[in-house]
């Protein structure tokens, strides 16, 4: 074994004192940038003893880090039945600084809204403003530390912070409900939920978030875990994404596009018939905002509109109605749910006959593209509507999920039709479709 696995053996085993301490020096050295956001319970149901132990474990965690403003970043939530930032992210350069404001830390001694806390973290204290970096560059990871049951919802909460690339470990202390964290949780929950009964708080949690924080900087390019489109720089426990020749970088960081004036008019036609189920639905609309990600929505350059379908059909809103990101993706995130039958030939009639006319704000002389999200059968001919929407110059996309049949995407996608047609049995599979797709096209 060589020296370096036999430190890190020395990491996530725990040795000897002695020994630990000199491998965690070492590991310590070297460890990816996070921002760390520590969220702590501090209702009356926690005792005073507990709560002190709790500050000794931040402490103690905090030691082992390799601490800076270009390397990992400190942040502390205190709630009860209201949040307190008691540590920012960019709040202090030197550990001393940030151990000696842990330390200052009071019980606010109320009640247990842990759903706020989360929400808080989620928008106050992994925001740039409270100093955190940019996703997925630099990870962010949440230790929430709690014993009670929460007053509030955590599941639904806690689910949008994982969606926005939080890491959440939650730790139950004494009474802790622990339907409660595995709620709240990341996967696996083995790895992120823990359970400490009392006096074993601090060397538990300790050993826990050495072999958890650290971790030797690593080539993430070369391991995978990046979303570049094209090309992976790896930089010193992080990296960054850079684009081929001929393409330039996205504002997400990771997309990249051919076109240096990406003008294009897109329409999503989406199957919202009864046998696609709410929460598949859900994932739908996820899938959506990925595709989104994607283009360069502007004024000058993509417009998205959004049609819905299912016995009838339902324009949720026009080309150009929204002309950046963040307005585009929270319309559709507040799309309903139709239900009923599924008549895509009806559907498709619309996106040739409405969709893209002047009235809805369609463009001349710009590229225009009809993606078609489809689950079921159609219970109409598809095969007219799908043969003008082509001959009327629109880039047709076909995406078919579980029963659909295959034929009728094959009908709909534009030539090369291999290029223009996805298919995945299963709605959680739907993310790799958006990662394959490439719309923006040039003339």
């Amino acid at each position: 074994m060589t020296m370096l696995g036999f430190v890190m053996l020395l990491c996530i085993l725990g040795a000897t004192v002695d020994l630990r301490t000199a491998a965690l020096a070492i590991c310590s050295c070297n460890t990816e940038p996070r921002d760390v956001v520590f969220i702590i319970d501090s209702s009356r149901s926690v005792q005073p003893a507990e709560f002190e132990q709790a500050k000794v474990f931040m402490t103690q965690v905090i030691d082992v880090l390799n601490y800076g403003p270009d390397a990992t970043r400190v942040g502390v939530v205190n709630y009860a039945s209201w949040v307190k930032n008691e540590v920012s992210l960019n709040s202090y350069k030197t550990k001393a600084g940030l151990v000696e404001a842990v330390s200052k830390i009071k019980p606010l001694s109320t009640g247990t809204m842990t759903g706020l806390a989360i929400h808080f973290a989620m928008n106050v204290a992994f925001s740039e403003a409270e100093g955190a970096r940019k996703f997925p560059r630099v990870r962010k990871v949440a230790i929430i530390v709690t014993n009670t049951r929460s007053q509030d919802n955590v599941r639904d909460i806690a689910a949008k912070a994982r969606e926005a690339g939080i890491e959440i470990f939650a730790i139950r202390v004494g009474r802790g409900n622990m339907n409660t964290l595995r709620q709240m949780a990341s996967e696996p929950l083995n790895d992120h939920v823990d359970h400490i009964r009392s006096n074993s708080l601090i060397e538990k949690l300790k050993k826990k978030f050495q072999t958890i924080l650290c971790v030797m900087a690593r080539d993430l390019c070369e391991i995978g875990k990046h979303d570049c489109e094209h090309i992976c720089i790896s930089t010193h426990g992080s990296y960054h994404c850079a684009c081929k020749e001929g393409h330039r970088l996205m504002d997400d960081g990771k997309s990249c596009t051919a076109c240096s004036n990406a003008a294009l008019d897109v329409v999503f036609l989406i199957d919202s018939s009864k046998s696609v189920r709410p929460e598949n639905f859900e994932l739908v609309k996820k899938w959506i905002n990925q595709i989104v990600d994607k283009l360069d929505v502007s004024e000058n350059n993509a417009h998205v509109g959004l049609v819905q379908y299912s016995s009838s059909v339902r324009q949720e809103f026009p080309l150009g109605r929204y002309n950046n990101k963040k307005d585009l993706k929270d319309a559709v995130k507040k799309m309903d749910y139709m239900e009923r039958g599924t008549m895509t030939g009806l559907a498709l009639n619309y996106l040739v006959n409405s969709s893209f006319t002047s009235s809805q704000d369609a463009r001349p002389e710009v590229i225009k593209v009809g993606i078609v999200f489809t689950f079921g059968r159609s219970q109409d001919d598809i095969g007219d509507a799908a043969r003008k929407a082509k001959e009327n110059g629109i880039k047709m996309y076909a995406v078919g999920v579980g029963n659909v049949v295959e034929d009728e995407l094959r009908e709909i996608a534009s030539e090369p039709v291999a290029d223009h047609y996805f298919y995945t049995a299963d709605f959680k599979t739907m993310n790799q479709i958006a990662k394959k797709m490439q719309i923006n096209v040039c003339d």
